[in-house]
């Protein structure tokens, strides 16, 4: 057959499937003439089967907005509604479902996660951005795996765990995009050992910015390496000051621009980082001018030099907005709880990684069109609130409804609005007590021989 002919019939294959589908109907969105034809590609061949790739990832993606995570409830929700719409019952066994995810490429996760991404960004009108020019956000958190064996060996728990009582840890470094919190692209590690630090994974993802962009970060980036990358690729950052040199920063040094506001010339480190190679640290500059401001109790690092085009209160208002990668990485974590994984394999847990990034992105996008439909910044709607309203409207059954009835869901979106509270301070802290329980400090096998011995402990008061 023909390629172009060949890519048709698979795509026409998509657009079936993706309209028989009825988990959460996400495929609704994932579908698109501008998404479908960059994902067709990735999508692997595959006989026509009850759980097909589309239906597959559309299943796969509808934990990550249930209360239930389990494949058991997945498989029941599909059986009930293939009942409902009058086609051959399936099996409520979950085999044939988890054959069917292991099947699904990872390429093809990832691809649609920076593909929504960059929709999202593309849209953006000009009034978005900071002083016309895209903001991106970097910063790392970490999740916790299933205690499984495979886990164990390819993400370790971290050293000061006691084996058996630990669980494995995973870091995960993101870059989004401020104006409306798409995740633009991630990078996966290990938490601890060679390669797994903040910095190696965010070079590798360092591909997804553009000439142009301006990266906002904490003190985890503020390398003199990572600055000369980013001023070769023509990428300006701002960062916090890591600590050891923000308590020795002397702003009677260099070229003053105002107050604590002055023009330094940083030298190349003598030492030769593990991570790098002699021949990319000889082609390193052996010095970079950078500036270095003090805004209240933080002492920022920025390759924006002018004080005219860029005032030391506009950078502090622009690193004040950095806290919203905090927000949205909560939001991804805990609202859509990606804070414990399921899956029991290494290549399982990533994509599940990879799947809750892309439902984050589908409400992103959704929040993105009510923000335009209704002369809004997509920063000022709540996620929670988009969340709950698709959930509430996937749970009306076929949402393949007119134009008019969609700008509906979206005014909806809009109509609540986020709190603009630039200085709340909550203390980290939970005022619910927790079921007095002591915590398992010994392997559980050797835990059940004490029980068997000694009975129960005691509740904790």
């Amino acid at each position: 057959m023909h390629p172009k002919r060949s890519l048709c019939a698979q795509q026409q294959r998509i657009r079936r499937h993706a309209y028989n589908s009825d988990a959460y109907t996400f495929l609704n969105l994932l579908t698109r003439p501008e998404l479908l034809t960059e994902v067709a590609p990735l999508v692997p061949p595959h006989r026509e089967r009850v759980f097909p790739p589309a239906e597959t990832l559309s299943m796969f993606l509808a934990p990550a907005l249930s209360a239930d995570r389990s494949c058991q409830k997945a498989v029941n929700d599909t059986a009930v509604k293939r009942l409902a719409r009058g086609l051959p019952p399936c099996s409520t066994h979950t085999g044939a479902y988890g054959r069917a995810r292991q099947r699904l490429p990872m390429e093809m996760l990832s691809t649609l996660v920076r593909q929504t991404g960059r929709r999202i960004t593309t849209q953006a009108p000009e009034g978005w951005r900071w002083r016309g020019r895209p903001v991106r956000l970097a910063d790392g958190t970490t999740v916790v795996m299933p205690d499984t064996p495979a886990n164990q060996a390819a993400y370790p728990q971290p050293r000061s765990q006691k084996p058996g009582l630990g669980f494995p840890l995973c870091r995960i470094v993101g870059l989004l995009c401020l104006e409306s919190g798409a995740v633009l692209n991630a990078a996966i590690g290990r938490y601890q050992g060679k390669g797994g630090d903040e910095q190696t994974l965010l070079r590798s993802i360092l591909g997804t910015l553009e000439r142009g962009d301006l990266l906002v970060g904490d003190a985890f980036y503020a390398t003199y390496f990572l600055l000369c990358t980013l001023r070769t690729l023509g990428i300006d950052a701002v960062f916090e000051q890591y600590g050891a040199r923000q308590r020795r920063t002397d702003f009677r040094c260099g070229q003053r621009l105002g107050p604590r506001d002055h023009l330094i010339v940083l030298p190349k480190p003598p030492l030769k980082p593990d991570w790098m190679t002699q021949a990319d640290y000889d082609q390193a500059p052996s010095t970079l001018m950078v500036r270095e401001l003090r805004t209240g109790e933080k002492t920022l690092v920025t390759t924006l030099l002018c004080p005219k085009d860029t005032h030391k209160s506009a950078l502090k208002a622009l690193f004040r907005s950095r806290w919203h990668v905090e927000l949205d990485l909560r939001h991804i974590k805990s609202t859509l709880g990606m804070e414990r994984f399921s899956c029991q394999t290494p290549a399982m847990a990533l994509k599940e990684i990879w799947v809750h990034l892309l439902a984050y992105n589908l409400i992103r996008l959704m929040m993105a069109q009510a923000a335009l439909c209704t002369d809004s910044q997509p920063r000022q709607l709540s996620f929670k609130h988009s969340l709950q309203l698709w959930i509430a409207w996937a749970q009306q059954g076929d949402t393949r409804t007119g134009d008019e009835t969609r700008y509906g869901l979206l005014v909806l979106i809009a109509q609540q609005r986020v709190g603009n509270r630039p200085d709340r301070l909550e203390p980290r802290a939970i005022k619910r007590r927790p079921k007095p329980y002591p915590l398992l400090t010994k392997p559980r096998t050797i835990a059940r021989e004490d029980i068997r011995k000694y009975g129960h402990p005691k509740k904790l008061k």
